[in-house]
């Protein structure tokens, strides 16, 4: 029955890690750009759900909503000022000053916040629940769903939007969409800025969770990078299937080796993978 309760918390945390990707995926696969700030952004979007938990009483599901806002609005206009300056220049260039511009950032949370962690802690969690002896925090399930919504609306999105086509039609081929009548800068800007709201709902459902720090910022976007590979570059469903996997492999990894290891099994599984199917389980050409 153990093995049941590891599966059970491995999925909990996978819905999560595939919340943490796909923004980071979507970027990556439609602009080309490795987003090096999105990690950055996960750890913004749990200080938001943190101040407005400890100054207004805002409930961390609730600023799931404000912390995408805010974050959709900054991710809109570090693009627009920014990167879409140098959005044809090779990744190198682009990897780059999404680098630089981490760096500000996160030193900037460093001198404002500190390098202390926080943790909130809600006066009435969610009641936990027992099913056929597996034990599930309350909280933890409810930010898996919210996890698992999120993706699911971001994948209906690109199926049944005018943006979201706009953005498949960019993904697939940038020059035919701008002779089409797409307006390429605009949707450049609109898909890295969903990119970064993504990141920041999920820095929310992470604040209930775990510790806040701007320390965190490089393993998010670690497992970021993990998820991609693992499910496929531009690929919704794939970045679902592969935060799945990883939760549950560093699950019973960390289970089996000590939570220690948990990290290195999950990167050993980014190399065999880069090796024998750089593509990812699920990738694709475009978005569907």
């Amino acid at each position: 029955m153990i093995y049941f309760q590891i599966l059970a918390n491995g999925l909990m945390l996978g819905a999560l890690y595939a919340c943490i990707a796909v923004g980071f995926s979507l970027v990556w696969g439609v602009l080309n750009v490795i987003n090096i700030l999105h990690g950055t952004f996960i750890v913004l979007g749990s200080y938001i759900a943190f101040f407005a938990f400890r100054f207004a009483g805002i409930h961390p599901f609730v600023s799931v909503f404000i912390a995408g806002f805010v974050l959709f609005l900054m991710g809109y206009a570090i693009q627009s000022a920014m990167i879409n300056r140098v959005i044809a220049a090779p990744v190198l260039i682009t990897l780059t000053l999404t680098f630089g511009i981490d760096l500000v950032l996160n030193n900037a949370m460093l001198v404002a916040f500190s390098a202390d962690y926080r943790k909130i802690n809600l006066p009435s969690p969610l009641p936990s629940f027992e099913v056929a002896s597996i034990f599930l925090p309350g909280d933890r399930v409810a930010a898996m769903g919210l996890a698992l919504l999120l993706t699911i609306l971001l994948y209906f999105l690109l199926r049944a939007t005018n943006v979201g086509r706009a953005i498949i039609a960019v993904r697939m081929d940038r020059e035919a969409a701008a002779l089409m009548g797409v307006d390429v800068k605009r949707v450049n800007a609109i898909t890295f800025g969903i990119g970064a709201l993504m990141a920041g709902a999920t820095g929310a459902l992470i604040s209930v969770i775990y510790p806040i720090s701007p320390l965190n910022s490089s393993a998010f976007l670690g497992k970021a990078f993990v998820v991609c590979v693992l499910g496929g570059l531009g690929s919704v469903p794939g970045a679902l299937v592969g935060g799945l996997m990883l939760g549950v492999l560093e699950s019973f990894g960390g289970f089996w080796f000590g939570p220690e290891h948990a990290v290195t099994l999950s990167f050993g599984l980014l190399l065999i993978l880069l090796f024998a199917r750089p593509g990812g389980l699920l990738g694709k050409r475009g978005y569907e």
